[in-house]
């Protein structure tokens, strides 16, 4: 097993719990949001595993394609079956992405991964309007930018200043969004019974990303927003 962070990548010995965090073999850095100990890599009973050990934060697992996702809440345990698994997870401001590389995977995918199409998106039974992808887009640009890195969310003013949206039509899209991918079963989207949460952007751009609900190729799409007609 191998652990892929900003370009630098970091071995990972079957016999010794690896640390993710702002202490450990993989020092993020000394973001004061982020766990001393976030995450851990194991090996046990002939599996790798993802522990998240921190007591607030979260993180997206998925596959390179997207075909799968979870999310990590603190306390929770995932295998890592395949061969590469993404990991997504947001501290304060700041969003970070690594790679897991596992030479040894117990899942193979049996087929490629569909084209995703620029224009009306679908995961699953997820649909988007225009506007609603161009929102989730403007919001993930950072991230898709740096793939692989780290990148700092926009402000919902800034993102609606990208689109050369007013900021309460933003925010009326952001409610949209969220509450149609919340009904559809992706979590960390509310903060309880009808309210919805507080750091829900970080969520929704790991969900987009990991997902490839957006991906690089359709950044350009930002640069003819402002042009974009009111069509829901």
């Amino acid at each position: 097993m191998q652990l892929e962070f900003c370009g630098e990548w970091f071995p990972v010995d079957p016999n010794d719990p690896f640390v993710i965090g702002r202490e450990g073999p993989l020092e993020i850095d000394d973001n004061p949001y982020l766990h001393r100990r976030f995450l851990e890599v194991t090996h046990h009973e002939g599996l790798w595993w993802l522990d998240n050990v921190g007591s607030r934060l979260s993180a997206t697992i998925a596959d390179p394609e997207g075909n799968t996702q979870a999310w990590l809440a603190p306390g929770a345990r995932l295998p890592v079956v395949y061969a590469r698994t993404v990991v997504l997870f947001t501290a304060g401001p700041t969003t970070y992405e690594l790679t897991l590389d596992n030479d040894d995977p117990t899942f193979l995918p049996t087929r490629p991964a569909e084209e995703l199409e620029i224009g009306e998106t679908t995961i699953g039974p997820v649909t988007l309007t225009e506007s609603q992808h161009l929102l989730v887009l403007a919001l993930s640009e950072p991230v898709l930018k740096g793939r692989g890195s780290t990148a700092n969310i926009p402000t919902s003013a800034e993102a609606a200043a990208r689109l050369g949206w007013a900021l309460t039509r933003f925010n009326r899209k952001l409610d949209n969004v969220c509450e149609k991918l919340d009904r559809h079963g992706v979590r960390g989207l509310r903060g309880g019974p009808g309210k919805l949460a507080v750091n829900r952007r970080a969520r929704l751009v790991e969900h987009a990303v990991a997902s490839r609900l957006v991906v690089p190729e359709q950044l350009s799409l930002l640069d003819s927003a402002k042009d974009l007609a009111e069509v829901d």
